[in-house]
């Protein structure tokens, strides 16, 4: 008979296969700054909430904080190098303006992350009391960050159309949100169980509302890759995610 910890591990395991992939989502995107050697419209704001996400849940996942929990601290390691990468890139293509003001954010994150450390290690002397105040504010970056497609869903609403919202992404979102909440029951994890119950939900929302107005979508000739109508309209990096991760 399977243990609860090796089934904990199991799911663990899948939940960092499915939140590779979503990280991976926002590549065609970046692909086609680097073609265009512009950051045209697209928003900085899902990579930047994206990459402190991250940070926080490695810090959440070491023994420090959250002993046995490292598989959380695995994917989002993953994460952190994939959103600075893409952050690399946005800011090298941004204009001059933007780019000062994209710096002195990651900065400020930067400085924020390692006052949290340090606060967290000088202050927090137990896990329990590291859980709860890394634990809390990940969940609270976590949460926006699964929140941030909800105005892709307003867009579908108003037009009935689909065009942008990308059913193969919110469909890995769902299966992503359940595989961490599932990860969070089996060794319950109340940090870990909030943000993933709201994106399976989030994403079974999305997928329902995908099939209500797939039939109503305008069918266009093959014509060059659509812009969407603004910036917020592009996949989020999530998870929708994400991923985020957990």
């Amino acid at each position: 008979m399977v243990s609860a910890e090796n089934a904990r591990q199991a799911v663990g395991v899948v939940g960092n296969v499915l939140s590779f992939g979503l990280f991976l989502a926002p590549v065609p995107t970046f692909v086609r700054i680097w073609k265009r050697k512009a950051v045209e419209d697209f928003s900085p704001l899902p990579y930047l909430v994206t990459l402190l996400n991250c940070m926080l849940w490695v810090f959440y996942g070491l023994p420090v904080v959250h002993p046995g929990t490292i598989l959380v601290s695995t994917i989002n390691g993953v994460g952190v190098v994939l959103e600075a990468i893409y952050l690399c890139i946005f800011i090298f293509y941004s204009p001059n303006r933007l780019r000062l003001r994209l710096l002195k954010i990651v900065a400020f994150e930067v400085v924020f992350m390692a006052g949290v450390v340090m606060g967290v290690i000088l202050v927090a002397h137990t896990h329990h009391m590291r859980q709860i105040i890394v634990g809390v504010l990940s969940v609270v970056f976590c949460t926006g960050m699964y929140a941030s497609p909800l105005s892709i869903l307003r867009l579908v609403i108003k037009t009935k159309s689909v065009e942008y919202l990308p059913f193969y992404l919110c469909l890995a979102g769902l299966f992503n949100g359940a595989c961490w909440a599932t990860y969070a029951l089996i060794r319950f994890d109340i940090f870990v169980l909030i943000p993933n119950g709201l994106g399976a939900l989030l994403g079974a929302v999305q997928v329902l509302i995908y099939f209500c107005y797939y039939r109503s979508t305008p069918k266009k000739e093959a014509k060059s890759e659509p812009h969407p109508p603004n910036a917020l309209s592009q996949p989020p990096t999530r998870g929708d995610l994400p991923a985020a991760a957990v």
